[in-house]
Parts: structure tokens; sequence; C-alpha cells
């Protein structure tokens, strides 16, 4: 148990879901997330010294960070995360001061919900707060990304650190990944519900393929400007990316025609959510799954497992994986009546095939950041 009076403020950071929009938000896309009731939470009060004490309710380890040499902490595998959010704040020319601070994660690791990026934010949000210092959650948003591509080596858009912290109860977010434009819309699903389920294959988005990921997309970029005046693959449409898709060919085609025809799903996912097409919603996070693993191939045998067979029930109107791929979760829009049994089935039909069971969680659409006084 946590003494919150030992504390002077608990933060929060949430985590998140991509209904729609995979790997398209580091090639300008649009994209269309939403923040969980699922958190990481900081509870933190000034310590008067030179050093950030960590400490978390889930490990036994504590760490104590020295203020003035940040950088020395990168390879620590516990306390690198909030060592760099630390670090991108402070060179940013914002002030520090030495804390106790305590973690407590409910974001489950390796589960592709960004546990990571709530880490970041809610750890740059506390530092803040801890210091005196207003926040602008972009700001925050910004600088969280900056830590996990500089210094903890994951290449990231700016996708996951950004519903974080700016996430809306009950709404997602249209987010414009080049131009950090958003928009809020309802999440309303009428009759049916948002079900998470965790394949529970371990991954690691700095040792998997998702950097190599990365640079097929910019390669596939450079390779069109050559030709075309474009800023990024976001830029195209369906019809004049086959109109100049001979200058590519092999696995860097079938990468930018995944970015190109997702980022035409979140548009089309968007519409039907404002008009109440659930239906079709539903059809679309099929399409995105299949191109995900056809043309991107992202998944594996896990998450295709997890997708076919909730794809199978027949109170599941669409399912496919979310977040980084290589593991992780699935999210599928299933008939509320139905709910129940379409978690048993899959439950069990996939602890057969795969010989170890799935997780689902119970999770709600929440806020990004939130700030409580002690």
């Amino acid at each position: 148990m946590i003494d919150e009076k030992y504390y002077d403020y608990k933060v929060t950071a949430a985590g998140r879901v991509n209904i729609i929009g995979e790997h398209v938000d580091y090639c300008g896309g649009k994209v269309f997330p939403a923040a969980l009731s699922l958190c990481n939470t900081v509870y933190v009060r000034a310590n008067g010294t030179n050093k950030i004490n960590l400490s978390w309710t889930t490990l036994p380890d504590k760490v104590s960070l020295d203020l003035d040499d940040l950088e020395s902490y990168r390879h620590l595998k516990y306390g690198n995360y909030q060592a760099g959010s630390a670090m991108m704040w402070k060179n940013a020319g914002h002030k520090l001061v030495g804390c106790d601070m305590v973690q407590d994660c409910t974001v489950p690791f390796g589960s592709g919900l960004s546990s990571s990026a709530a880490i970041e934010v809610s750890t740059i949000a506390a530092l803040a707060t801890v210091a005196g210092e207003k926040f602008n959650p972009v700001e925050v948003a910004l600088l969280a990304q900056r830590a996990e591509r500089d210094f903890a080596g994951v290449n990231c858009g700016i996708m996951d650190q950004y519903a974080s912290a700016c996430g809306k109860k009950d709404h997602a977010i249209l987010l414009d990944c080049k131009t950090l434009e958003r928009e809020y819309v309802p999440l309303d699903l009428g009759d049916c519900s948002l079900v998470i389920i965790n394949c529970n294959k371990p991954h690691n988005l700095v040792t998997s393929k998702y950097n190599e990921r990365r640079a097929e997309t910019e390669y596939a970029l450079s390779a069109l400007q050559a030709k075309l005046e474009i800023g990024c693959l976001a830029d195209l449409s369906v019809a004049e990316f086959e109109n100049c898709a001979h200058l590519l060919d092999g696995k860097v085609l079938d990468r930018a025609r995944h970015v190109v025809e997702e980022c035409d799903r979140v548009n089309k996912a968007t519409k039907a959510m404002r008009s109440g097409d659930i239906a079709y919603l539903g059809q679309l996070l099929n399409a995105s799954h299949a191109s995900l693993r056809d043309l991107y191939e992202v998944t594996g045998k896990e998450l295709d497992t997890l997708a076919s067979l909730a794809q199978s029930h027949p109170a599941c109107l669409g399912s496919r994986m979310t977040g980084g791929g290589f593991g992780g979760c699935t999210i599928s829009i299933v008939k509320t009546e139905g709910l129940e049994d379409f978690k048993a089935f899959v439950s069990k039909e996939y602890e057969k095939a795969i010989s170890y069971a799935p997780t689902a969680y119970d999770a709600s659409v929440g806020d990004g950041i939130t700030v409580t006084k002690l």
C-alpha cells in the first residue's frame, strides 16, 4: 500500500489503444487512438536533494538518479525511461528538483498498450508539478517521444505519447501526426463494446523489427520523392499511389501500400464512427489486420490466431491487432449482449491453438494526464 500522506501529488498518464491507423504515425498519417483507464500513476514529493529516488509498487528495486548525470542511466534495466524523461525535460530548459517518486503502473508491460508512453508522460508531468511549473500536455508528449527515441532507442512516432497526455474521457482522438492538429470524436458504439485481449506473447519494440519497418517506409518515401513532390507517404491518396507504385518493388512496395491504404481506412473509420455505422467500422478493422499481416508483416502467429478467432464469433463485428505488433493486443468490436460468450470462446480456442491463455482487460476510455494535490 502507498501512504499517500507522505507524498504531495498524484499524477497519472494513460495507456492507449489505437482503434485504427497502425504504423502510419511516423509516416505523417492520421491515427485514431483513445486513452485508457489503465494508466501509470506517480506519487511524488520534493526531497531537497539533487536526486530522484525511484521505487515501484510492482518491483523490489530502488534507484537513485543524479540530476547532473542523467545521461549515464541510459542502460538501466529499471529507471531508464524515467531518467530519459527527466533529461529531456531538463534539456528543454525546465526546472528539475530532487524528489521521491513511486510509480504504480496498471498498463500491462509488453501489451502494445503503451506502458512506456504512460511512464514517460506521467514522469515528466510529475517532475513539472513537483517543481511548481505549469506544463503544456502537447510539449510533454513531444518530450516524452524524444525520451523514447533518443534515450530508449525506439524510433517511434508521436501517437502513443500524444494519446497518453491529451486523451479525453469517452472520446477517440483523430490526430494528424504531421501537423499535430487533433479532433475529439465521441466514442459511441451503440449496442457494442470495445474488447482488448492480450495474446500474452512478450514483445520488445527495441529488439523487434519495428525500427526496420520504419527504415523501409523512409526508403519508400525517398524513392517516391525522386519523382513526386510529397512530404510524407500519407500525402498520397490510394489512386495517386497506384499511379506511382511502379517506382517501388518487393517488401518496400508492400510497406508503402499498407501505409497509404491504412490512412484511407482511418478517414473512412472516422466517418463511420460519426454516422454510427459500427458494422462498417468493424469491416475496416478486419481489413487493417489483413494489411498488417500480409503487407506490413508485424502480426505473427499469436495475434493472427487471436484476430481470426475473434472475427469468427457471431457477436464480433471486427477485430485487429493494435499497437506496434510482434505481440501485444487485439481490439475487437463486439455486440454487448454476446460479450461474455465471445471472451470465453476466444480464450478457450486460443489456449487450444497456442497452449497458453490470453488475457482480456476491463478498461474504459479515460483522460490523459491528471494531477491531484494530496
